[in-house]
């Protein structure tokens, strides 16, 4: 059994002396794990780094078997993920949630076509928290949880759309909730139509989005709390927002 594909390197771990287990996600083959023989050497090792775009071969005797890859870099994005913490914590949040959310060896071709978009804008710190938080709503489309924004679940207006139900994810208008309303999600400015987009107001859109992916998603596919890395990511993006500008 053997296959050839492009991937983006998620995690890796040491196998025995001189081995490594990466786990990779492919647009063909979805998130798939191998051995890569001779990982951990000094030739090897500095390829597998997080976020790599990665040419990988694998082999196995049976379709089931863990199996083997033969890995060559195509892309490395370490280097410039470093060099802004905000970004490399980013870049962290977004491996850790594919790996927790993804099933192994289901192709998801549209959300790795999304996720190799966000990834190739990790140098563009100013456009990266929007990218990274439409990725997020993209990720939950992806997987049967996506959020309907576009009008009111209980009048089908599109106007004055301020809240979220969290059983359906739908937009509700402000006349569409009426005494219901304490029971429902704010939303937030930065996923409305022409929102704002300041750090301040992603990380708020990123507690909406964090809300389906900790409630819904993750409590019924996973059944764990979601990675710490995503924490990590709010925290520091909620660190770097700007503050208030006082009232003239």
């Amino acid at each position: 059994m053997d296959w050839r594909d492009t991937g983006i390197l998620l995690s890796s771990r040491r196998h025995g002396e001189s081995s490594m287990i990466i786990d990779v996600f492919t647009p063909e083959r979805g998130r798939h794990a191998g051995v890569v023989r001779g990982g951990a050497s000094r030739k090897v090792a500095p390829t597998l780094q997080p976020g790599a775009q990665l040419d990988l071969a694998w082999r196995a005797r049976l379709e089931d078997h863990l199996g083997s890859f033969t890995v060559e870099l195509q892309r490395s994005r370490a280097a410039i993920a470093m060099q802004n913490r905000t970004t490399l914590a980013g870049l962290n949040a977004t491996l850790a949630l594919l790996a927790f959310v993804l099933p192994e060896r289901e192709p998801h071709p549209d959300l790795y076509a999304q996720t190799q978009n966000l990834l190739d804008l990790l140098d563009q710190t100013d456009l990266w928290p929007l990218a990274y938080l439409r990725w997020e709503t993209a990720l939950l489309e992806d997987l049967g949880y996506g959020l309907d924004l576009s009008r009111c679940a209980v009048t089908g207006t599109t106007d004055n759309l301020i809240y979220v139900s969290p059983k359906s994810g739908r937009a509700v208008s402000a006349k569409g909730a009426g005494d219901w309303a304490d029971r429902l999600l704010p939303l937030p400015q930065a996923l409305r139509a022409g929102g704002a987009t300041e750090n301040a107001d992603i990380a708020a859109a990123l507690g909406l989005t964090g809300y389906f992916l900790e409630h819904k998603l993750a409590a019924d596919q996973v059944g764990k709390p979601l990675p710490d890395a995503r924490a990590r990511y709010l925290d520091l993006l909620n660190r770097v927002a700007p503050s208030p500008k006082p009232a003239p």
